[in-house]
Order: structure tokens, then sequence, then C-alpha cells
């Protein structure tokens, strides 16, 4: 996660300067708050194409409302580049294991965002979701710009990315993301605002259900803006209208200010199944580790820069994490997490190639075909159980089985 991470945060801030010369700043259309807080509107297209802030605790409202006395089961997906392959393997892994949730919301931010869709469509959809991250498609994302890279705002072309969403994110998913939002599930994904640099979240089953002719197009660009890793990645700019006007924004990979996120309201549990019956159920999966294994580093500027990086973002995943299940706890909801085990062999998270990342895929999807996916969230003052030191744990152990990633 070194690479994309450090990208990510420098980047970020070099991009809110330059966007001010084609994009209008705007009033924020979301409340400030802090980075790792939860958003707690939600940006929801609606009939006439226009779209509108709506409060996570309605939508919340209505999504039990629609299923009444039922379990509701929310998977949250995280960025992580390449190793989007992970989220990839273990959802469709689920599927073989017989023991996959039908959940009633799902959240992708980054590679997240690009796995979300299918983990939301269900197991039919299972075989153009292992073809999309085993195939090699993703081989040749990074065709750099020559000298337009010293000029422009990213290093890498845009193009290859949008070509690849465009061609999973057909017109035959945007009708079933449709169908399914029509019954009130919630498909959800993240991006950053470039100009305010605040995370926005959209409502993709909203966009599918009331964007017409342009559904497939604003589809695609929210995903290819959410895993548009900043100065990687140039932003995607979009059309936006909104009360009684329209502007342009630009928007970049979702992780730069969230690395994964489950809003507050959802989490809550019925009053009623605070007993542990039909309560709600909170899945988390990590692509990556939740914590960097210690290792040498050089004492050059660009060597602890990075270093420093990691350490300030790792911290900020588990702070997330930490944060989510105290709500859980709190709201009577259980969470289950999954991440790659810090012995599993690091690997860059721009290295596309389908030689990486297929045993990251396989990897996951054995693990959770064997029922060894998810590890129960305990706190780090917890001293239940047995604890283990990293000298402990097997390479070839699955997450489940990987006690020193449980914080």
């Amino acid at each position: 996660m070194s690479a994309e991470r450090m990208i990510c945060v420098a980047c970020l801030f070099a991009l809110m300067g330059c966007a001010g010369l084609s994009v209008k700043e705007m009033s924020p259309s979301v409340d400030r708050q802090p980075p790792l807080d939860l958003p707690i509107t939600i940006r929801t297209l609606s009939a006439d194409h226009r779209f509108s802030q709506r409060s996570s605790v309605a939508m919340a409202e209505r999504l039990r409302a629609l299923h009444p006395g039922e379990p509701l089961n929310i998977l949250a997906l995280s960025g992580g580049g390449a190793a989007g392959a992970f989220g990839a393997g273990a959802v469709a892994g689920l599927t073989r294991s017989g023991s996959r949730p039908d959940f009633a919301v799902v959240t992708g931010v980054s590679a997240g965002a690009l796995v979300a869709p299918y983990a939301f469509l269900g197991p039919t959809w299972d075989t153009q979701l292992i073809d999309s991250f085993t195939s090699g498609a993703a081989e040749h994302l990074l065709q750099t710009r020559g000298l337009g890279a010293f000029f422009g705002s990213s290093w890498y072309s845009g193009r290859p990315l949008k070509q690849l969403v465009d061609a999973y994110a057909s017109d035959a998913m945007i009708r079933a993301v449709a169908r399914e939002a029509d019954k009130g599930r919630l498909l959800l994904a993240a991006t950053t605002d470039v100009v305010t640099g605040e995370p926005v979240v959209w409502d993709l089953g909203s966009v599918a259900l009331n964007g017409g002719v342009s559904a497939r197009t604003l589809f695609r660009d929210i995903l290819v803006a959410s895993a548009s890793v900043p100065g990687m990645f140039p932003p995607v700019v979009i059309h936006i209208c909104e009360n009684a006007a329209c502007h342009n924004e630009a928007h970049v990979d979702g992780a730069a200010t969230v690395p994964f996120f489950v809003p507050r309201a959802f989490v809550r549990s019925p009053s009623e199944a605070l007993d542990g019956a039909h309560g709600t159920a909170v899945y988390v999966i990590i692509d990556g580790a939740l914590a960097d294994a210690a290792r040498t580093t050089r004492l050059t500027a660009q060597a602890i820069f990075r270093r420093s990086i990691d350490a300030g973002l790792s911290h900020m995943l588990l702070t997330m994490l930490d944060l989510t299940a105290a709500t859980a706890q709190l709201q009577g909801a259980t969470l289950q997490y999954s991440a790659v085990p810090t012995t599993y062999p690091q690997m860059d998270s721009f290295d596309f190639r389908a030689n990486t990342g297929r045993p990251l895929f396989h990897y996951a999807y054995e693990c959770a075909r064997s029922g060894r996916l998810w590890t129960e969230f305990r706190r780090t003052d917890d001293d239940s159980g047995t604890a283990h030191s990293a000298a402990d744990i097997r390479p070839d152990r699955c997450p489940a089985d990987d006690a020193f990633v449980r914080y």
C-alpha cells in the first residue's frame, strides 16, 4: 500500500491547487467534518435528473421500512489498488462456501468501489467478477503521458482505466442495479471532491434508476473517479445539476479522504432485534494489510516520508475500523472484518499484472470458501482469547487464523 498511500496524500493538495483553473470553487455540498467522521449525507439522483443531498438517517429509515423485521447486512469494501483482487476473491469465495449474506447495503471506495456492484448484484454476477479481476485486463492501466505528465494533472493517462470500467459497467449491469435499487437496497461509492477536499458519497442505485440515457456514463464516471489515485490518474469531471444550478466538479480517489465507510445511521439495530435476532451485521473487507510489517528504512528524505505516510494512514484505517466497531457495539450490531495478513507476500499497489493479482484473488477465494475469511472485531484492551506474535503466523494462514491483525 505504500506507493498508493504516499501519492494519495501528497498529490491531493497539488491537485486542489490546479483544479481551480478549470473547476469553479463551490460552497461545500456537505457539512464539513473531520476526515475520520462518517459521511452523514448521500448524493442521490432524482427522476428529474437533479442531485440532492439526502440524510443517511432518512435513507436508513426508508430501508428498514421496506424490510421490516429482516436482518440488515452491510458490506464495506476499502481501497487498495491492485490489492482489490483480495476483495473480489473474497466475495466470489463466499458464494462458493454457501455463506454469502444478502447485503442490503454495499459501500465501496477506490478499488473497493469497482468490486461493489458485483457484491451488490449477487452470485449470478460472479462470472463477470472473476473475469474482471483475473483476466489480465488491468495489465495495461499504467500508460505514461510522456512529457504531458509534467504539465497536466497526472502521471498516467486516465483512458485505460475509463475503458476498463466501461467494459464491465454494461447496460445489463445498470439495469440490474436499477432493479435492486427499486427494492430499496443501496449501492454507495465514495469519491473526493478536489476543490473542497471532502468525501462525497454517491447513491449509485439512484443513478441507475433515474439517469436515463446518461445513466451508464454517469455510473461509470463515478466508479472511475473513486479509483483515480490523485497524481497517478487525472481527476474525473462530473457535471452536476443540483437545486436550480448546474456546475462541473472534479473528483478523485475516495481513499484520499476515507479508507472505507459505513454510514452510522445504518448500523443501528431495531429495538426488537437487540437480543441478537434480526440485528444488523456489518462486514468490512480491507484490500490490504491493517498494519505494515516492520522493515528496514533507509535514512533518506524520500524513504522517511513514505514510511511516515504509511504509518499515518495505517492509523487512520485502524481508527476508522475502531470507530465503526464501537458504533456497532453501541447500536447492538455485530462487526466482522477481513484483511490481508501481514505475512502475505507484500505487493505493490500498482502492480496490475495478472500473475500478481491472480494469486491474491485465489488466496482470498479459498479462505472464504473454507470459512476462514472473517475475524470478529476485538479491541486491543480485550484480553480474551490467546494472543500471538508475528513470528507465530504462517504465510499460508487465512485472515481468520491471523490473530495478529485483531485490533
